[in-house]
């Protein structure tokens, strides 16, 4: 299959893959898809696009080149329970990156972000409650094994946010041998993080076409004093970080602390919720033989 993909960043969302993305694209040879978010193979409206628009976004990539593409859909079981099938159907050599983060950190940026798309409008602590993706996106045994029992753990990397911020050029190094990547990798550090969602605003499709559209530029830099554009973007961020009650906290962390004991021995160390930080920050990613 020509200038199809070599490799897929799957996930897990809010664990900065748009990061490595970016900094993968820059590598000679290496080929990423512009399009960052193609969600094919998770998608059911994508996946009916058929396989040949799919392979249309690899189609400017040379001949040599190895080609990637990132969609965190991939790893959003139960919410999208054909993924896997379809990946093995269509790519049945590929080569799959996972980024883990601290779980609760994770299910925090997820939540504003979904915050900002207006997905969700209730407090984090019922929006726990109600939206139980956002634990299960957290659980990464969950959404790692089905990946094992298809293609074998040697096609699955792990890679650790945290350790990934603090040693970003040996990750980066690390994530090309396992694709393949003959060259040294050089991590760019100008690039802007795409990881940063405490900042961002909900949309608003009215405010959007205000503050987007290129004709009103010059009326609201003229007539609009910067104390007013500021005091009108403030009413749609958000003002705190979010606060998960003690109670909803130690809930979380009987569950993560669960998820992450079976990971742990996955990779051959010891893994929980307050030791995860730590632990991520000095472990390369290497699974032990569960065979």
């Amino acid at each position: 299959m020509n200038n199809a993909p070599d490799f897929l960043i799957i996930g897990a969302m809010k664990c900065a893959t748009s990061t490595l993305h970016e900094q993968l694209a820059l590598q000679p040879g290496i080929f990423m898809t512009e399009l960052k978010e193609p969600n094919f193979f998770s998608n059911d409206e994508e996946y009916a696009k058929g396989i040949e628009w799919y392979l249309s976004h690899f189609k400017s990539a040379s001949p040599d080149d190895l080609c990637g593409e990132s969609s965190t859909h991939y790893t959003k079981l139960p919410t999208y329970p054909h993924t896997i099938e379809r990946i093995q159907k269509h790519l049945p050599d590929v080569k799959l990156i996972y980024v883990m983060r601290h779980p609760i950190d994770r299910l925090v940026s997820q939540y504003i972000h979904e915050w900002t798309q207006g997905v969700i409008s209730v407090d984090i602590n019922q929006a726990i409650s109600k939206h139980p993706e956002l634990l299960e996106y957290s659980r990464y045994t969950i959404q790692l094994k089905p990946y094992f029992e298809t293609f074998g753990q040697d096609r699955v990397l792990p890679v650790f946010f945290e350790r990934l911020l603090k040693h970003p050029q040996e990750e980066l190094e690390q994530v090309c041998r396992f694709i393949g990547y003959k060259d040294k990798p050089v991590w760019d550090t100008e690039l802007d993080a795409k990881n940063v969602s405490s900042e961002r605003m909900r949309k608003n499709t009215l405010r959007d076409f205000f503050v987007e559209a290129p004709i009103l530029k010059d009326f609201r830099r003229m007539f609009i004093p910067k104390s007013w554009r500021t005091q009108i973007r403030s009413l749609w961020t958000m003002k705190k970080k979010p606060k998960i009650e003690p109670q909803q906290l130690e809930h979380l962390r009987t569950i993560f602390d669960e998820d992450l004991a079976i990971l742990g021995s996955w990779l051959g160390i010891s893994l929980s919720c307050d030791n995860f930080k730590a632990t991520a920050q000095v472990s390369s990613g290497n699974w032990i033989d569960l065979s």
